[in-house]
């Protein structure tokens, strides 16, 4: 075994161990993760929320035994990867061992380290672009077009995984168009295309048949949490993300302009400046961008060996390798879940300064919003196990909550085989059950949402009462309210039907 594949396999060790280590016991799983689980008892080429990819990758998770190492285990896997792919980086642009754990480093101890903890599309998408931008290099290098084919398969992957790669095609065509219009005249380029036009296919045949929801999603995602996007931020965020090796980013667009070798990679350059603004004039939210980074990285690592490779200069080689780390240590205090909500309470300023507090609703509150998420779950899930034990006609009882987090909770943690959770939000629209004829209902009514539920439901059914509610005071879902009313009066598949028929009439 080399040098080289000893240290490369020791920092894929260190991501998978740092990933283990950094989430406090006191955390529970993400509601955004609860949903993804849920897409695998659902399989589809398509789904409202994302494309079909998640829900392959939890059909393993449950194959699996759908626990918490192997949820936690695939984001883990796909940051490992992305390390691995950044280090072949490095090697097809002939950097040696400084350059490579130069790189190594500054991606493993980087914000990707908090983004791969959450079982969501965002880890396997920075991968797909660092993989498609990594394949760009070697078609410079070789003009093999082989890769042209390689790239559309890898931009397949990432566009059924999530859409977001489609913004990095948009940056990077007109950055061919400035500096390499060749591409454009090799056929193989148009055969590529239609290969990964064939690849996505059934998804986009998805949307048709299903009239297009991704447009409806990001249209409401635009309304409800773009409109709160400051456009600045987003800007000082990229900067925070791979703080510690900045200067190695930097580096690299120093080379990708002004260093010879590196003249026919300069469409990398025009890439991210075009990429950038699109994000920018769409006020997309930061982590948006975050995969366009660990390449530049390893063009930065290359140049900076050359230039720290001879006399006095190669002393600063342990220097930069270093930074990243102690850089990142701070910062991995505040932003991997690793301090109890307590702490955070008691020293929020150290969150506030890096707009930490600040959710969706543009508002600053106790926690970051992503931690605050990850509280709540298994109460909420216990008290409905424990109130569904009691009730009479279990299989004829409808368990209608207010969003796919308390919905796919639920069904997570429940230990009843026969529970089954839905929500008019999301996914579950598609996943009711209208064939069984239910007479109960348990309903799940978010803080701030319950209104007057006892005085507008309980008159349809012969018996209602609120049978508990989500107690800590940290969790975004504090104050929910389970109320359960049993023996209708009225059709509630009728009612739900009709409710579905509305929504989908609108989406």
């Amino acid at each position: 075994m080399t040098k080289r594949t000893i240290l490369l396999l020791a920092f894929i060790i260190a991501k998978f161990a740092l990933h283990y280590i950094s989430v406090n016991p006191i955390y529970e799983l993400h509601r955004d993760e609860f949903l993804h689980l849920d897409q695998a008892k659902h399989l589809a080429w398509g789904f409202i929320s994302v494309p079909p990819v998640t829900s392959w990758i939890s059909w393993i998770i449950l194959f699996l035994g759908n626990s918490l190492f192997w949820v936690r285990f695939f984001p883990a896997l796909f940051g490992a990867l992305t390390i691995v792919v950044v280090w072949k980086a490095i090697e097809e642009l002939k950097g040696n061992i400084f350059a490579l754990v130069l790189g190594a480093t500054a991606v493993l101890f980087s914000a990707l380290l908090r983004l791969n903890i959450l079982y969501q599309p965002n880890s396997l998408d920075v991968l797909c672009w660092t993989t498609f931008l990594y394949i760009l290099i070697k078609y410079c290098n070789s003009e093999n077009n082989k890769w042209f084919y390689a790239g559309m398969v890898v931009l397949a992957l990432g566009f059924l995984n999530k859409y977001n790669i489609v913004f990095l095609v948009a940056g990077l065509l007109p950055a061919l168009l400035l500096t390499r219009r060749s591409v454009f005249k090799n056929r193989h380029f148009y055969y590529s295309v239609l290969l990964f036009l064939l690849l996505i296919l059934p998804n986009l045949i998805w949307q048709y048949n299903n009239n297009f929801p991704v447009y409806h999603h990001m249209q409401q995602l635009a309304e409800t949490q773009l409109v709160n996007v400051n456009r600045w931020d987003f800007f000082k965020d990229q900067l925070f993300f791979y703080i510690g090796s900045l200067f190695v980013i930097l580096a690299g667009f120093y080379a990708l302009l002004f260093y010879p070798p590196f003249k026919k990679y300069g469409f990398f350059f025009w890439t991210l400046c075009f990429t950038l603004m699109i994000f920018t004039w769409l006020k997309a939210k930061s982590y948006y961008a975050m995969g366009l980074y660990p390449v530049y990285i390893a063009f930065g690592a290359v140049y900076l060996e050359i230039l720290l490779k001879s006399g006095w200069k190669r002393y600063l080689q342990p220097v930069a390798i270093v930074l990243p780390v102690l850089f990142f240590i701070p910062m991995y205090q505040i932003m991997m879940p690793v301090k109890s909500p307590d702490y955070i309470l008691h020293h929020d300023e150290r969150y506030k300064k890096y707009g930490l507090l600040r959710w969706e609703d543009g508002k600053d509150h106790d926690l970051p919003q992503d931690f605050a998420d990850m509280l709540g779950w298994k109460e909420m899930a216990h008290k409905t196990d424990s109130i569904y034990a009691t009730l009479q006609n279990q299989e004829q009882t409808l368990i209608l909550c207010d969003n796919y987090g308390q919905a796919g909770a639920i069904n997570y943690y429940t230990k009843n085989k026969n529970l089954t959770a839905v929500t008019f939000n999301a996914d579950y629209i598609d996943w009711f059950r209208l064939d069984i004829k239910y007479v109960n209902l348990i309903r799940i009514k978010t803080l701030g949402s319950e209104g007057t539920e006892m005085k507008e439901t309980g008159p349809y059914f012969e018996k209602s009462y609120i049978a508990g509610t989500v107690t800590n005071a940290f969790a975004r879902e504090f104050g929910t309210t389970i109320f359960v009313f049993e023996k209708a009066s009225v059709d509630i598949n009728k009612r739900i039907k009709e409710e579905i028929d509305d929504i989908k009439s609108y989406r």
